[in-house]
C-alpha cells in the first residue's frame, strides 16, 4: 500500500471519530440544551456530525476503491498524479471546512452547510479522483463485473449530483423557493443513490472474494442489482421532495423502486452465506461479520421504510425522530458496516490475533447492541411525539417535547456505546495501518 494510500485510509477512519463524537455531543446537546448552548450549540453540532458523516462515507468507498482497481482494471504504473492531487486536496477541503464551522461560519444548503466557495476544491478533487480511476484504464477484465459498473456509475453521477446540487448558487435558481428547494432535495437524493452505487459495488466485491465465486458478480440476479440500483439512483429523490408539491405517483414509484433494491440486495447476501463454508469464514471472519451484520440492517430499515410509506402511519412519524432513525439505520448500519468491512478485508486484520482480534469483537459487540438501543428509541421517541401532536392536538412544543426528551436520553446514552463500539474498531483498523 502506498503512503498516500496509507493517509487516505487513515483520514477516513478520522472522519468516522469526528462523526461518532460530533454524534453524540449534538444528541446532547439536543435534550440538554442548556448545558451546551454556550460553548457547543446544537445548530453547530449538526453541521460537523452530518458532514462528517457523508465525507466518511465517500472517503471510505473511494479509499476501498482506490485500493481494489489494481486488482480489476490494468493501469499504467506511472499514472499515479491524478490520485495524490485528490488525496491531498480532498484532505485539505474537508479541513477547511470544519475550519469554517468551527467558527461558525456557514453559507451553503441542507447537508452542506459550508461557504459555497468550499465547493469548488470539491469538485477539483472529484475531477481529479475520476481521472485517477478512468484515465489509466488500458484493458478492463472481461466480462466486466457488475461491481466495476457500478463503481463506474456512482463515480460519474457523484459528479453530475454534486454540481446539481450547488445550482442554487445561480441566481436564477433562487427566484423561486419551490424551485431552488426541489432541486436541492432531488439532488441530495440522487446523491445518496450515486454513494450507494460505489458502496453496494464494493460489498459485492468483497463477497466475491470471501466465497471465491466469481459468477456472483455475473449473474443474473447481480445484473437486476445493478439496474435496479441505477433506477434507484435516477428515482429516489420521488420521496425526498415531500415538502414541495409533486405528483404522488413520482412518491410511489421511488418508493417501489428504493424497497426492491433492498430486497435483491438480501436476496444476494442470502446465496453468498450459502457460498461461504466455515473455512472461508473463518479466514474473513471480520469482514463477513460487518457485510452480514449489513444485511440484519437492511431488513429492519426495510421494515421502517415500509411502515413510513404508508399514509396513515407516515400521519404520526412525519417530521419526527422515526426520520432520524431511518437516517441513522442507513449511515451507521448498512454503509458503516460494509465499509468497515471492506477496510478490515484490505488490511487483513484476520490474520492478527490477540489484542487486535479482540478488540475488534469487543467494538462490534457493543457497537451492535448500542446501534439497536438507539434505533429502537428513536422510533419509540418519534412516535409518542407524532401521537401527542397528530391525536392529542398539543399545540405547545415545549408540553409535547417534555416525555419525548425522555426517551431521547436513552437514544443518547446509547450513542455513547455506539461511539464506544466503533472506536474500539478504529482503533485497531489504526493499530493495523501503522504495523503495515
Amino acid at each position: 500500500m502506498s503512503p498516500f494510500l496509507k493517509l487516505y485510509f487513515r483520514f477516513a477512519l478520522l472522519l468516522l471519530l469526528v462523526t461518532l463524537v460530533f454524534g453524540v455531543l449534538a444528541a446532547w446537546a439536543f435534550v440538554m440544551p442548556e448545558l451546551f448552548s454556550r460553548y457547543f450549540p446544537f445548530y453547530q453540532l449538526r453541521p460537523f456530525h452530518v458532514s462528517a458523516a457523508i465525507f466518511w462515507i465517500i472517503t471510505g468507498a473511494s479509499a476501498g476503491i482506490l485500493y481494489y482497481k489494481r486488482e480489476v482494471l490494468s493501469h499504467h504504473p506511472l499514472k499515479t498524479k491524478y490520485k495524490q492531487v485528490f488525496i491531498i486536496l480532498w484532505i485539505l477541503s474537508i479541513l477547511a471546512i470544519f475550519f469554517c464551522y468551527s467558527f461558525r461560519i456557514f453559507g451553503g444548503r441542507e447537508y452542506w452547510e459550508f461557504p459555497s466557495v468550499l465547493s469548488i476544491p470539491l469538485l477539483i478533487c472529484w475531477l481529479a479522483f475520476m481521472a485517477s480511476y478512468f484515465l489509466p484504464v488500458r484493458s478492463p477484465i472481461h466480462p466486466i463485473p457488475q461491481y466495476v459498473w457500478m463503481w463506474s456509475t456512482g463515480i460519474f453521477f457523484f459528479l453530475l449530483t454534486f454540481i446539481e446540487q450547488n445550482l442554487w448558487n445561480i441566481p436564477w435558481f433562487r427566484e423561486s423557493y419551490v424551485r431552488e428547494l426541489t432541486i436541492q432535495w432531488k439532488a441530495n437524493g440522487a446523491m445518496v443513490g450515486a454513494w450507494n452505487q460505489m458502496i453496494y459495488g464494493t460489498s459485492l466485491y468483497i463477497m466475491v472474494k470471501i466465497s471465491g465465486d466469481e459468477s456472483m458478480a455475473h449473474s443474473r440476479k447481480s445484473y437486476m442489482f445493478y439496474f435496479i440500483g441505477f433506477a434507484n439512483l435516477m428515482l429516489n429523490w420521488g420521496h425526498h421532495i415531500y415538502n414541495v408539491p409533486s405528483a404522488g405517483w413520482v412518491r410511489n414509484v421511488s418508493y417501489i423502486v428504493s424497497m426492491t433494491e433492498w430486497v435483491v440486495f438480501i436476496s444476494i447476501m442470502r446465496d453468498f452465506r450459502k457460498r461461504v463454508d466455515e473455512y472461508k469464514k473463518a479466514l474473513n471472519f471480520v469482514s463477513y461479520r460487518f457485510v452480514v451484520a449489513s444485511e440484519f440492517w437492511v431488513m429492519a430499515n426495510l421494515l421502517l421504510a415500509l411502515l413510513m410509506s404508508i399514509p396513515a402511519v407516515n400521519r404520526y412519524t412525519h417530521g419526527t425522530h422515526i426520520t432520524v432513525a431511518h437516517a441513522m439505520g442507513t449511515t451507521i448500519g448498512i454503509n458503516t458496516m460494509i465499509l468497515l468491512g471492506s477496510l478490515g478485508y484490505i488490511l487483513n486484520v484476520d490474520k492478527y490475533t490477540g489484542g487486535v482480534r479482540n478488540l475488534i469483537n469487543k467494538g462490534y459487540n457493543i457497537g451492535q447492541y448500542s446501534l439497536v438501543v438507539f434505533w429502537v428509541a428513536l422510533i419509540v421517541a418519534g412516535l409518542l411525539k407524532g401521537y401527542r401532536t397528530a391525536v392529542l392536538d398539543i399545540p405547545d412544543f415545549q408540553t409535547i417535547m417534555q416525555p419525548v426528551n425522555s426517551i431521547l436520553t436513552v437514544a443518547a446514552v446509547a450513542g455513547i456505546g455506539v461511539a464506544i463500539g466503533f472506536g474500539l474498531i478504529v482503533f485497531s483498523y489504526f493499530k493495523v495501518l501503522n504495523d503495515r
